[in-house]
């Protein structure tokens, strides 16, 4: 297989039709999406990822009663749980009510609770429905591969696995109907539980969903909360007092969970004087902002008479955190944007926790609730000059940066991009024990990494934010992140072009080269690589030179153009010896072996191959090694040397088992099955090409999939099951003229001629003959040929 690292297929699709295939692959589906396109996935319901991301709720939540009651009566008052909706002013507990609600409701939803805050009135723009469908995909087991680009394919793909399931969604937050009406699963099991400041009525009207609005506490609810709160400090306050806190606090929780913890951390101080001091604190207030609602004047009072009494550290660290553009955040992110060392961070967080300024949302992880988000960032602007803000952002930014180019020296050591930007002085990147570390870390920041560039790009640190496309973008392609990948490719491909660096950009344009092809979407990935050679070679940057031409050799190999590709992958490997590249040269070669095999060449394929071999030995490359064997044992099995082919592709095997390389490990099993074919196994060819078939779709690789159905269906024709063997070539075929890969589609087309042909079908074998005739009329190799004279020999 031709690499220049892992190559991906396209999307998912949506509306299914079960399909029982003989021969215990398992149920496929195959699904139509918007466009007519085919695809094949597994079935809903077979996912074996439960989630359970309901967060814990608030201490000194009280009462509700009737609220709760209410809710679940519109439970029983209905058919189906459908939709409700929980509207309310800021800071009422719409989100408390609706966690307390959810967590007394799981056990009626057993195959899961999904949860987003979708930050629908954060001072940043609120969470897109595509993102957050693209995360609840995958939180039920839908490899990145299979997500659909577009969002309303990932919101057909959604409905389809929730269509049985008994799902609770929580969409906390949400800003408008447009924003919640794609992630409405549509299930008649399943409970839809939005909170927002907004009425929605159009979800009221169009979904027939539920309303419940909150009321702000009544004043003995107001009274038992500040009650609860304080008892272990204050024990002898006077009712009429606490009814009056209550009062300035406009009797909403969260302001009264703020005020009874400010109460409590002073439990030498009458009541009477605090209340004084928030009085007028909560009259400056309503002086400062005349336009400011009751309710409003109230919280932002009590949020200011709580922060003025904040250590003068502790406060110069809440406002530096409205600067941090991401939902939750850890210990050494918020150190690095104070520029303090971790220890006075963790001290800092803690004293914000212990004001109620701030929340634990897992052990060292800290997050907002954004009306106090909001109130940070206010106070930001009007206490920390622009210079300051600036420092500060820049300190963040490098930080995610260079802590990423740590992760991806364990994560993708071969492939990783140098970063040459300096460490700055004032800022301490992480160091990861081991691989599995550094993908915890990328995984855990993968949101705040994609808002970090965001806020790179913002603050015009252009420098920073195409580097972090560039540190990024092996790590993304090993993962297939391919929304997060694109998000930062994108915002690193305007940092670059407002620089006007030449090398910015070619990096910017490689990136998106290569995410492109790994998506498969070759006219954009052509584009792009195109465009980072113009750019390479008018800066004589040789080493990119070589890159590009192979990548746009990668592409002629996908198309099976392979004298276009032996040609690009001769001259890129020259230039890459000249400049003394000896890993590059060698995975160049590797390829062209690969174009060698596809044309037939199998014996100069082998040569070239066992040479690469010994070089990735010595440059401790296992994954080349591994890729290596594999174009070993194809064209060793072309040249009809079996014995030399199985070595060669368990020694594949043998390293994709041992590094947990799922993908290979896939791949390499379709083609031990065809050599298990060869070798006159066929029911050993049918498990091998079964079990990666089933990898393949679980990994979402649409092509490779189809490649391991179509091997198959040739161990059914060897084992004279030919009715079970016309299944699968017709899946594999339907797969490859989705895809436009015109090659594949001939091949299979051609395996189902011959099992049709055996079961007597000679008008459908006529029908799919000519069709595979047709599909090779563009491939003029000696190999494409051989077939076109098979077929017309029929």
């Amino acid at each position: 297989m031709a690499v220049e690292r892992p190559e991906g297929s396209g999307d998912a699709g949506s509306t299914e039709n079960r399909l029982d295939v003989a021969g215990g692959v398992g149920d496929l589906v195959q699904a139509r999406d918007v466009h007519g396109d085919v695809h094949i996935h597994r079935g809903p319901g077979v996912f074996a990822v439960v989630p359970r991301q309901l967060p814990g709720y608030n201490r000194g939540f009280v009462n509700r009663a009737s609220e709760l009651a209410e809710l679940t009566a519109s439970l029983a008052r209905q058919d189906d749980p459908g939709v409700v909706v929980i509207t309310g002013t800021a800071g009422v507990g719409k989100t408390s009510l609706a966690l307390r609600w959810a967590h007394a409701l799981r056990e009626r939803f057993p195959d899961g609770q999904l949860y987003v805050n979708l930050r629908g009135h954060d001072p940043d723009p609120p969470v897109s429905a595509a993102d957050v469908l693209g995360r609840f995909l995958r939180d039920f087991g839908v490899p990145a591969r299979a997500v659909p680009r577009d969002v309303e394919d990932r919101a057909s793909l959604f409905r389809s696995i929730l269509a049985d399931k008994q799902v609770l969604v929580l969409l906390d937050n949400a800003a408008t109907v447009r924003q919640v009406r794609p992630l409405l699963p549509g299930s008649r099991r399943g409970l839809v539980v939005v909170t927002s400041r907004s009425r929605l009525s159009g979800l009221i009207a169009r979904e027939g969903a539920t309303r419940l609005q909150v009321d702000l506490l009544g004043d003995e609810d107001s009274v038992t909360l500040l009650r609860e709160v304080t008892a272990a400090h204050r024990r002898d306050d006077d009712p009429r007092e606490l009814r009056e806190l209550a009062g300035l606090c406009a009797r909403l929780p969260l302001a009264l969970r703020i005020a009874a913890e400010r109460a409590a951390g002073r439990p030498w101080e009458p009541l009477s004087e605090l209340i004084a001091d928030l009085r007028d604190e909560s009259g400056l207030w309503e002086a400062l902002t005349p336009d400011g609602g009751d309710e409003a004047d109230a919280v932002r009072g009590v949020f200011a008479w709580s922060y003025r009494a904040l250590p003068a550290r502790s406060a110069v660290m809440f406002r530096l955190l409205g600067l941090h553009p991401g939902d939750e955040f850890g210990v050494p992110a918020a150190a690095a944007l104070a520029g303090v060392g971790q220890a006075l961070a963790r001290q800092d967080l803690e004293s914000l926790v212990g004001a109620q300024l701030l929340e634990h949302s897992a052990p060292r992880r800290y997050r907002f609730h954004d009306l106090l988000r909001a109130y940070a960032v206010d106070e930001l602007r009007a206490f920390e000059p622009e210079v300051e803000r600036e420092r500060a952002v820049r300190r963040m930014v490098s930080w995610y940066l260079h802590t990423a180019d740590e992760a991806q020296r364990l994560i993708a050591p071969h492939d990783r991009y140098v970063l040459t930007l300096p460490v700055p002085a004032d800022t301490t990147p992480l160091r990861f024990a081991d691989h599995d570390a550094a993908v915890l870390w990328q995984r855990t920041e993968a949101t705040n990494l994609v808002s970090a560039v965001r806020i790179a790009a913002r603050y015009g640190l252009h420098a920073h934010a195409w580097r972090f496309a560039a540190v990024l973008r092996a790590v993304y392609m090993h993962q297939n992140a391919f929304d997060d990948w694109l998000a930062v490719a994108t915002i690193g491909a305007a940092s670059a072009a407002a620089l006007g660096d030449a090398d910015a950009e070619s990096q910017a344009h490689d990136t998106l080269g290569k995410l492109h092809f790994q998506t498969r979407r070759l006219a954009d990935a052509e584009h792009h690589h195109r465009a980072a050679l113009a750019l390479r070679r008018a800066s004589g940057d040789r080493l990119g030179e070589a890159i590009t031409v192979n990548a746009l050799g990668l592409l002629w190999l996908r198309h099976r153009d392979l004298d276009r590709a032996r040609a690009d992958f001769t001259a890129a490997a020259v230039l890459a010896a000249e400049l003394g590249e000896a890993r590059w040269e060698a995975l160049i070669r590797c390829n062209l072996a690969e174009a060698l095999t596809d044309a037939g060449e199998h014996d100069a394929a082998i040569a070239l191959l066992e040479r690469l071999l010994v070089e990735f030995r010595e440059q401790g490359d296992r994954v080349s090694e591994s890729n290596a064997l594999y174009n070993l044992a194809r064209a060793s099995r072309g040249a009809g040397r079996l014995t030399r082919a199985r070595t060669a592709i368990n020694g594949a095997l043998a390293i994709a088992v041992a590094d947990d390389n799922e993908m290979w490990r896939a791949h390499w099993l379709a083609e031990l099955a065809l050599l298990e074919l060869a070798d006159d196994r066929p029911a050993d060819a049918l498990l091998s090409s079964q079990q990666s078939a089933v990898i393949q779709r679980g990994l979402g690789d649409r092509s490779r999939e189809a490649l391991a159905l179509d091997a198959s269906g040739l161990a059914y024709q060897a084992l004279h099951r030919h009715g079970g063997a016309v299944g699968f070539h017709r899946l594999a075929a339907a797969t490859h003229r989705t895809l436009g890969d015109r090659w594949h589609l001939a091949v299979a087309l051609d395996h189902l001629t011959d099992a049709l042909t055996a079961l007597g079908l000679v008008e459908e074998a006529a029908t799919a003959r000519a069709e595979a005739l047709g599909a090779l009329e563009d491939f003029p190799d000696r190999v494409a040929e051989s077939l076109r004279a098979k077929l017309t020999a029929r």
